[in-house]
């Protein structure tokens, strides 16, 4: 048995074509294969086509692997009949695709005059920046013409945002929200059998069926693509269907058998669920042809024989026959265009390899974090509509219609109803964010303002919200999801990770997910919560390429950071967390019980934050500079005080704000006044705060000072009194500031 079963696959076509008999009558080009189906002859014989197109795409890409020009050999051989779906959805249906999708998208390029999918599609396997998607970042499906954002997911990661979208469609309508999507879209999601198992997939399921339960119009089409097997893990025959057909509020539909068949089937469920607006499954029978990728040894797990078994069940060898057969085309017509095929395939190839690639740091990252501030400056500061105002507070008087000053509280509830109603396009989600306002009250009174259908609860999984806030976005609306509490995003990181924050990079800017992602955390909740609510590592978030990161310490700065977070996600297309410090929602002291300085009135609504603008306190200070943020900007105040009181130690205080990425340049603009440096970093201190890069970065920028920090201990935070020994205490930054500056 040869070694080189990409030969033998190819043979197998040649081998049959070349001793195919021609059928003794020729069907009419509008004829349908059998009576009743729904598929031509000529349509026929465009599916083999793009199934061609796509099976010498794979091949060509072990080509131009084996010889160095290629890398990427995860390939759709096999998968060639979702070229069906390629063919019967609309361009206005919105895909987010399986990795094996190479035909789906061949057919669904042919509805767009003057595509050429073959060499985008190589363009994208040499990492050429001529790709059209992802300009040579990464090998993907996508096109902002044929409404396929591009994924990069392989564990089905993309069904949250997918869920999302349907929703999305009919709530973009119901609040009047413009976007390039007919009413009756629909959404497909495309996945392998084994990523049906994973946790998160299942979210995207559940998601669906949750809202369709209570309501919501769903129309997505989950199209799970069951080869059997998972690199090398088989799924157990019939656990798909047994599991997915018999889940409530899910449509189950079987495409498998003939070409004619499976084209007939998926007609059905798309029709189906573009008329009932209910989830849909789409359960297509495929095979797994070459092995996972090119670099998957298939000889390690299955025998020779099992390999040529599933060799023969190879879909266009089986579609080659049902031409044949149903005299749909000749033995020589389908030589002729297998041939055709290939040769232009490789040719493309050849012209694809020598195109240029990224080379500079600069080009690769820069649709990663764009950032336009002299757009950004201008559009906060636009007016407010004042009629619009007085509506939004006439149902709650008390927010701002006073100059009494207020908690972080009220001013981030204040905030969120000026921008909902500035903003038609914000919808505020999140668990108990609708009748009960929040667990800690912030969202109170304004989903009975506006409405339900821009303030409401969500199904209890932090993978879920991500994901819907994401197919929000994806339509032109402005979602801010809240997060309980900072512990739990970490459950569905990898949306903000793998999913939403990588969006713009692999599509070079041409989708978007804006989003404004409230959470809730941080310590110093005097030892109630334990860990789970007084998480202080913000590591992971930091980590996120493209991601910011900010904090407020104060209630004014609150409604203001809000405010800039915003405008920077809606102008500049931007995944931002806002982190809001639990413990300081109701502060209202800063050095004695009693002395309400920390209230503060309510900033005019064309009062923003933007990124990069940090707050000084003492700014004529120079011996000493604190640097912190949120709890740790009082906590730094409280020992300022002190300091000079006690020891004549003049401390200048910073509060960063923005976390990620950290206001270095106005660090260091202040650090070259001030003769010594003290960050006070209230996350744990390895790499769960910021300390480390503040002071690795004005060290490799030259900073000549003595510096230091002071950081929570790497533990999770205890219940009870013992938080105290955790956390970083004024003592312990009094102390620290004196040994610097001695």
């Amino acid at each position: 048995m040869t070694t080189n079963r990409v030969a033998a696959v190819e043979s197998n076509l040649d081998a049959y074509l070349e001793q195919a008999v021609a059928p003794p009558e020729l069907l009419d080009d509008d004829a349908p294969l059998r009576e009743g189906s729904g598929l031509s002859a000529r349509a026929a014989v465009g599916l083999f086509e793009c199934q061609l197109e796509s099976r010498a795409l794979d091949v060509a890409a072990r080509e131009l692997k084996r010889t160095g020009r290629s890398f990427y050999t995860i390939g759709s051989a096999g998968h060639e009949n979702n070229a069906c779906l390629g063919a019967l959805l609309r361009l206005d249906d919105p895909c987010v695709l399986h990795y094996r999708s190479g035909a789906l998208m061949m057919a669904r390029s042919r509805k767009l005059p003057g595509s050429t999918p073959v060499f985008d599609t190589l363009l994208s396997l040499v990492a050429s920046k001529d790709d059209p998607i992802s300009h040579g970042r990464h090998k993907v499906w996508g096109s902002r013409e044929l409404w396929v954002p591009p994924q990069t997911s392989t564990i089905a990661s993309h069904l949250p945002k997918a869920s999302g979208m349907a929703v999305a469609i009919g709530l973009a309508r119901r609040l009047g929200v413009a976007n390039d999507l007919a009413a009756d879209s629909i959404v497909c999601c495309s996945f392998g059998d084994a990523s049906f198992n994973h946790a998160t997939a299942l979210a995207g399921i559940h998601s669906a069926r949750w809202a369709k339960r209570r309501g919501a119009p769903v129309p997505v089409l989950f199209v799970c693509e069951d080869n059997g097997i998972g690199i090398s893990v088989e799924t157990p025959k019939g656990w798909i269907a047994d599991t997915a057909a018999r889940l409530p509020y899910l449509d189950y539909f079987q495409a498998a058998g003939e070409l004619d068949e499976i084209h007939d089937a998926t007609a059905q469920a798309i029709e189906s669920c573009r008329r009932t607006r209910t989830p849909t499954f789409l359960h297509l029978e495929t095979v797994r042809l070459w092995g996972h990728a090119g670099s998957d040894v298939e000889t390690t797990y299955h025998t020779h024989d099992e390999i040529e078994a599933v060799e023969a069940r190879d879909p266009v060898l089986r579609n080659a026959k049902r031409l044949i057969e149903t005299g749909a085309a000749t033995p020589d017509e389908l030589r002729a265009l297998v041939a055709d095929v290939r040769a232009r395939v490789m040719a493309a190839a050849e012209e694809a390899a020598g195109r240029p690639k990224l080379v500079t740091r600069e080009e690769i990252v820069a649709p990663l974090a764009p950032y336009d501030a002299e757009r950004c400056a201008s559009a906060a500061a636009v007016p407010r509509d004042p009629e619009k105002r007085r509506r939004a507070f006439e149902v709650l008087p008390e927010l701002v219609t006073s100059a009494t000053k207020k908690t972080m509280a009220a001013h981030v509830n204040a905030a969120l109803a000026d921008e909902l109603a500035a903003r038609p396009e914000l919808v505020l989600f999140g668990e108990d964010v609708g009748k009960k306002g929040g667990v800690y009250s912030i969202t109170a009174g304004l989903q009975k303002r506006f409405g339900v259908a821009r303030v409401f609860d969500s199904l209890l999984d932090e993978t879920s919200i991500l994901g819907l806030a994401q197919g929000l976005a994806h339509v032109g609306i402005l979602p801010v999801p809240e997060i309980q509490y900072l512990a739990y995003i970490h459950n569905a990181l990898d949306q903000l990770r793998g999913e939403a924050c990588s969006l713009s990079y692999f599509s070079a800017g041409q989708f978007t997910n804006p989003m404004v992602v409230r959470v809730q955390g941080l310590g110093y909740q005097k030892g109630f919560g334990g860990h789970f609510h007084n998480d202080n590592s913000i590591g992971a978030l930091r980590d996120i390429p493209g991601l910011i990161l900010a904090t407020p310490s104060r209630g004014d700065d609150a409604a203001k950071l809000l405010r800039g977070a915003l405008t920077v996600a809606k102008e500049c297309g931007r995944v931002v967390c806002f982190l809001e410090p639990i413990a300081l929602y109701h502060e209202r002291d800063l050095y004695a019980d009693g002395d309400h300085q920390w209230l503060f009135e309510y900033p005019p609504p064309e009062q923003a934050i933007l990124p990069g603008e940090v707050g000084v306190y003492h700014a004529d200070h120079f011996q000493l500079l604190l640097v912190s943020y949120a709890n740790g900007l009082r906590l730094a105040l409280r020992a300022a005080k002190r300091l000079k009181e006690e020891f004549g130690i003049q401390a200048r205080v910073l509060d960063l704000r923005w976390l990620n990425p950290l206001p270095m340049e106005a660090i260091a603009t202040h650090l070259a006044a001030c003769e010594h440096l003290l960050v006070v970093d209230e996350c744990r201190a390895t790499g769960g705060g910021i300390a480390d890069a503040i002071v690795a970065g004005l060290a490799e920028a030259g900073f000549n000072g003595v510096a230091g920090s002071v950081r929570a201990a790497d533990c999770y935070v205890p219940l009870g009194s013992a938080t105290a020994a955790m956390l970083v205490g004024e003592d312990e930054i009094i102390a620290m500031a004196r040994k610097v500056c001695a």
